[in-house]
């Protein structure tokens, strides 16, 4: 989808609408990437809600393509589904929308691993292998957001490519992958993504369970708004974008605000409202919504709600 823009910069509900990607609209890939035949890992989904993400499948669907400076995604899984392990090169953070997780860290997930639940925020530093897993009862939404326009591609471990090759998926040099179950066939002088290498391994820092644990943000009651991710922040490495979390009680209207980038607002629980000049428009639990850059707006809540903001650093 493309965004409307506004020459003039004023801003109908519909074309405020169209920045909303409603959750119950949610386009799912179930083959985004070379593990999803692999045994645990069949049933995941994954979003690409904002920018392109670092899906290998070329088919995947996205929500809104414009630039942000970072991307927002979305796994959803049912209990003991699998993430397999793998590394990025920019930021990936999770908030926990719904469900209970485990992270798990190091090549085959032993060096250490780590329990998130609703509202609980994860940074997992670039070059280091992770994977996760749903351990709860039902099935869980994570909400994500990877660093950079382009955010590059997922390197893999080394096993991940020897359970894909069993199950019809090979994976290219060029980040694409090819179902040959479905048919697919390689183009003419493609090569496979060679298999990472135990140099590649050695390279990716190892971390201990107690560094482990610096990686998350325990949701907690107390301030309406509270940097998680930035300068003053909980987790304030660099990640070239912040991220906020805002409670809104029932009836609190918050002060008009604006900011020169574009911010993402996801909303974790209740019904959040979005008035400006033009208009007003209500976001639901689990809906996600890009602001236009310098757009004075205000929130407000009724019952009371909990959302998380992403923007530029």
């Amino acid at each position: 989808m493309n965004i409307p823009q506004s020459r003039l910069s004023i801003y109908t509900p519909s074309m405020m609408e169209a920045r909303i990607v409603r959750y119950a609209d949610l386009r799912p890939c179930y083959n985004a990437f070379i593990d999803t035949r692999s045994p645990g890992s069949e049933a995941k989904e994954n979003f690409t809600i904002i920018g392109p993400g670092v899906s290998e499948n070329p088919e995947q669907h996205v929500h809104i393509a414009e630039p942000h400076g970072f991307n927002i995604g979305g796994a959803r899984q049912p209990p003991a589904c699998v993430n397999s392990q793998h590394s990025h090169d920019t930021a990936e953070v999770f908030v926990v929308h719904t469900g209970h997780w485990r992270f798990d860290l190091g090549e085959h997930g032993d060096d250490a691993q780590v329990h998130i639940g609703p509202g609980d925020v994860i940074s997992i530093p670039t070059k280091t292998f992770r994977g996760f897993t749903n351990v709860g009862a039902d099935t869980g939404y994570l909400f994500a957001v990877l660093g950079q326009d382009n955010p590059g591609r997922v390197l893999w471990a080394p096993d991940v490519f020897e359970m894909a090759s069993d199950y019809g998926l090979v994976l290219l040099e060029t980040g694409q992958l090819i179902d040959t179950v479905a048919g697919q066939t390689m183009p003419p002088e493609a090569k496979p993504m060679p298999v990472t290498s135990a140099y590649q391994v050695a390279q990716l820092q190892r971390v201990s369970p107690q560094q482990a644990e610096g990686f998350v943000w325990r949701a907690s009651r107390g301030d309406q708004e509270r940097i998680i991710i930035g300068s003053g922040g909980s987790l304030n490495w660099d990640h070239g974008f912040e991220m906020r979390r805002i409670t809104v009680p029932s009836g609190t209207a918050f002060d008009a605000r604006k900011d020169a980038n574009q911010q993402v607002v996801f909303v974790h629980d209740g019904i959040l409202s979005i008035s400006w000049a033009d208009g007003a428009v209500d976001l639901n639990t689990g809906d996600t919504m890009t602001i236009p850059a310098d757009l004075e707006y205000q929130m407000f809540s009724t019952p009371g709600c909990t959302a998380y903001a992403v923007l530029r650093a």
